[in-house]
């Protein structure tokens, strides 16, 4: 057998897509060549493949003279990364006919090392789910990546450790020739269904822990209730960056599906290590990072800090820090939770569904409108720091709470506030009104911050004594028509949490207190 045909699969955004693997040999001088638009990693592979085909047993390519030309289609997709090493060799010991196996409905990933052994990819779940989407039955992958692989049901999950593992599994050959030495042959066990086990501890410390700031925990409490974005400003040291962290530990815990999901987006940029991410992604990226770090992007686009905060929370410590570009780019996922991505080779849409928890300090030094510390910045200064927050970023940011210094008796001895448990257990009792009260109406949203404008018509339901009060203080605080609805989804918010079938009067009247004051 001169030819043979065996299947692998790629990363293509936060997909996968099948790559067809033929190779052909032919009689002449040696030669070695990977056709369909491969990469250098790839291209790499005839030298990773022929060394490990060497050291597991056979004869390596290198030492024949004959042509072996290495095809992977689609050939107008262009191959990245190590994925296809194990298909590579597997089809090339299939073509000289030193193995023999039925290599139909069977996906081959891993890459090799020169002594045979396979090492971990990026992406096995979305590779696995791809593989199964297509009808394929079995999927052979080193053994790190086996435990995500098997999320997905519906497919056998082979994880091995080298290429002579996977041969003696396959090979009939190999299967005759223990049968007559009276030898077992070594099969791969199908790796167990993968289940999933939450980790129950709550990262990042108590609310109990962080003394006074109630002001800021209840605008907390409020943003995981309804799924709002959220900034805190006021002077350093105030406890901005420890409310942060602990606020991810008052979100639910991910549904199946969600794990899935936030798991192979993880996966597909290298961030598990061979774990699952079962609690809600907690992203804070340094204030010098790039547009694309944030966004994500590049000449075939990758998924950035707001994909990778997908059902999470996406921090910005020194939000005006960051860079201006960075800042406004954030309109279409906060608005929209999706991010575009457009470039002259490729687009791609990535989900972008998080909260933005904001930090940011009143001046660049800190200390404007304290009275034991002087403000050193100059007019410019301050006229710079506050251009950085343009209008309509403001307005898609429904809570602004202010985190001033803490009385110094209250940092002494142990916290007396609420835990962060007792807060949760409220903030999951308003997530299931809402998603109730959603699955009624045969809407697919579960929190009041996705609500638009025709829900909040006909499901947020005020009296003309409640509508007067918000429409007075609109007209006053001369508010823009997505601030007055964003009012409104806090204040629906507000009644949840307190059991509240209907919309009352200090419920819009607490939600109001949350735009952001003309000076910061």
């Amino acid at each position: 057998m001169s030819f043979a045909k065996v299947y692998s699969v790629q990363v293509n955004l936060l997909k996968g897509t099948i790559v067809t693997i033929e190779v052909d040999l032919s009689k002449g001088l040696h030669a070695f060549s990977v056709v369909g638009l491969p990469d250098k990693a790839v291209d790499e592979s005839k030298d990773r493949v022929s060394g490990a085909i060497k050291n597991s047993g056979f004869k390596s390519p290198k030492a024949k003279n004959q042509k072996i030309t290495v095809s992977l289609s689609p050939a107008d997709l262009k191959k990245e990364g190590p994925f296809f090493d194990l298909a590579i060799a597997v089809a090339y010991l299939l073509s000289a006919g030193e193995i023999k196996f039925d290599s139909e409905k069977k996906i081959f990933l891993g890459e090799l090392g020169l002594d045979g052994m396979l090492r971990s990819i990026r992406g096995a779940l979305p590779l696995a789910q791809e593989a199964k989407r297509m009808g394929f039955e079995e999927i052979y992958l080193p053994k790190e990546n086996a435990a995500e692989a098997a999320l997905v049901e519906g497919i056998a999950v082979f994880g091995a450790g080298s290429l002579r593992e996977v041969i003696e599994h396959l090979d009939e050959f190999s299967n005759k020739l223990s049968e007559k030495l009276g030898k077992k042959v070594k099969k791969i066990s199908i790796q167990p269904k993968t289940k999933i086990n939450y980790k129950k501890e709550i990262k990042g410390g108590d609310f109990a822990d962080i003394r006074g700031q109630e002001g800021a925990k209840r605008g907390l409490e409020i943003a995981a209730a309804g799924g709002h974005n959220i900034a805190m400003y006021g002077p350093p040291g105030t406890g901005k960056t420890m409310l942060a962290r602990v606020f991810s530990g008052l979100l639910p815990d991910l549904a199946t599906e969600e794990v899935l999901e936030i798991t192979g987006i993880h996966s597909v940029v290298g961030n598990t290590r061979g774990e699952l991410v079962c609690l809600p992604p907690f992203r804070a990226p340094h204030h010098t990072a790039s547009y694309v770090s944030i966004i994500g992007g590049g000449t075939f686009p990758k998924p950035g800090e707001v994909t990778l905060a997908h059902r999470g929370v996406l921090f910005l410590d020194e939000f005006p820090e960051f860079e201006k570009r960075v800042i406004e780019s954030l309109r279409q996922p906060l608005e929209d939770n999706i991010v575009s991505i457009s470039r002259a080779k490729s687009s791609a849409i990535f989900p972008s569904n998080f909260i933005l928890v904001a930090a940011m300090n009143p001046c660049p030094c800190g200390n404007a409108g304290l009275k034991t510390k002087a403000c050193i910045c100059k007019p410019s200064d301050l006229d710079r720091y506050k251009r950085k927050l343009s209008g309509p970023i403001m307005d898609r940011i429904d809570l602004w709470v202010s985190v001033g210094n803490v009385d110094y008796k209250k940092l002494g001895g142990e916290g007396t506030g609420e835990k962060s448990e007792k807060i949760k257990e409220r903030v999951l009792r308003a997530r299931a009104i809402q998603k109730n009260r959603f699955g009624k109406l045969g809407r697919d949203i579960s929190t009041n911050s996705e609500m638009n404008v025709k829900d909040l018509s006909g499901i947020v339901k005020l009296t003309k004594e409640v509508r007067d009060l918000l429409d007075d203080s609109a007209e006053r605080l001369g508010l823009s028509a997505r601030a007055y609805h964003r009012i409104i989804k806090i204040a629906r918010t507000i009644a949840d949490l307190e059991n509240s079938e209907d919309v009352q009067a200090n419920h819009i009247l607490e939600a109001i207190q949350y735009r952001p004051k003309v000076n910061l």
